[in-house]
């Protein structure tokens, strides 16, 4: 077994590692460790306590199980490590639970991963980590990090397995979450950890992968707004294009851009949503093609290869994940934006959802959707900026 990178030689460097109970996190330490890092296991109990949803996700495959603990601990005896569960809890709940049910009540799409890696698993696991005297955070995420020879940034890459990458769910980390920040998985496929595990007769070896939104049981994300945010569940008018009535929806926070079925509409042809209204309380519906958008705005935006973006670049992008990335121009758009203009329109781009933005396997920016840019108006400037660097 041997550690990828150029920063495989640990000797005399503590490095806090992050473990779920599952078999990615359980290599990743164990890779740490035979490269001499002083390792130090931690799981992060993250479900709030008391909660009556909690048998719900007593699933083996859920990656803030009740068994997760054990199966972690398990894996640090085996490795002979340090091992802790830390309370975060509120942070948990205040910056993610929350977050989930305010964007859905606004209408909007969120990626709860995206912030629990932003403000759990790197905001708040580096402040333990500083109080642990701990030198690394280290996660099994898929993606690797190097430095930039020609700027000297810190740079986030795609991992070797582009079927994992997960590079996408990171583009929040700033250069000084990077600088402290391993991936030791980022080289590898998950076969060959898969393999690493069963090779060191790990008890994860063979544990199935974490489901997505770990606090939604089932992922019937519906039941759980209608059980924490009640106050969504309130009907209004469905609308096409043209503004005439033609059905009600149930709530808002209920349907997401691109949604055909649980409409309730019989019209004669496929509609889908195309606009949500949150000031309103309304849905727009129309044809497929309705969907496509030449632009959109982006906010939170965090530059990551990029030192600053202060005229049109190429770039393509991600707009959702696993979705397959697409040329598109950067632009400026001030405060802290982006105007992003498509080379050809794209369909269902969905606010609150991640964008990030790629060069070949760097990341060069990220942010979350604000609006789509499909008024003429909105899109004219983007529009010759971007005609003007073809």
């Amino acid at each position: 077994m041997r550690l990828r990178g150029a920063w495989k030689a640990g000797v005399g460097k503590r490095v806090l590692v992050g473990m779920s109970g599952g078999v990615d996190s359980s290599v990743a330490a164990a890779l740490l460790v035979e490269a001499g890092y002083e390792v130090i296991g931690v799981t992060l109990n993250v479900w709030p306590e008391h909660d009556p949803m909690q048998a719900l996700v007593e699933r083996e495959d859920a990656c803030c199980a009740l068994g997760a603990v054990e199966d972690a601990r398990r894996v640090a005896a085996q490795l002979g490590i340090r091992y802790y569960v830390l309370n975060f809890r509120d942070v948990f709940r205040r910056t993610v639970m929350a977050n989930f049910a305010a964007e859905y009540a606004r209408g909007r799409t969120p990626n709860p991963c995206v912030r629990c890696n932003q403000f759990v698993k790197f905001d708040a696991l580096l402040a333990r980590a500083a109080a642990l005297e701990a030198d690394y955070v280290a996660t099994g995420h898929y993606a690797r990090i190097d430095r930039d020879p020609a700027t000297g940034r810190w740079r986030l890459r795609k991992a070797v397995d582009a079927r994992k990458d997960q590079s996408y769910v990171l583009y929040v980390l700033s250069q000084e979450r990077l600088a402290r920040t391993l991936f030791p998985l980022g080289e590898r496929t998950k076969a060959e950890v898969r393999a690493l595990a069963e090779r060191l007769g790990l008890v994860t070896a063979t544990k199935p992968e974490s489901q997505e939104i770990c606090f939604v049981p089932s992922n019937n994300y519906r039941d759980y707004l209608a059980r924490v945010a009640p106050e969504t569940r309130r009907s209004g008018p469905i609308v096409d294009l043209a503004g005439q009535v033609i059905g009600q929806h149930e709530g808002i926070a209920y349907y997401t851009i691109g949604q055909r079925r649980g409409l309730g509409l019989a019209v004669g042809e496929p509609l889908y949503v195309v606009d949500i209204r949150p000031e309103e309380n309304t849905l727009v519906v129309g044809p497929r093609e309705a969907l496509a958008t030449p632009g959109c705005l982006v906010e939170d935006v965090n530059l990551v290869a990029l030192e600053a973006l202060d005229q049109p670049i190429r770039a393509a992008a991600r707009v959702r994940y696993r979705a397959e990335e697409v040329p598109c121009w950067l632009l400026p758009a001030g405060d802290g934006q982006l105007a992003v203009r498509f080379v050809a329109p794209q369909r269902a781009v969905t606010p609150g959802q991640a964008i990030v933005f790629y060069a070949d396997d760097v990341v060069l920016a990220g942010g979350t959707i604000a609006r789509r840019l499909g008024a003429e108006e909105d899109v004219g400037a983007v529009g010759a900026a971007g005609e003007a660097v073809r």
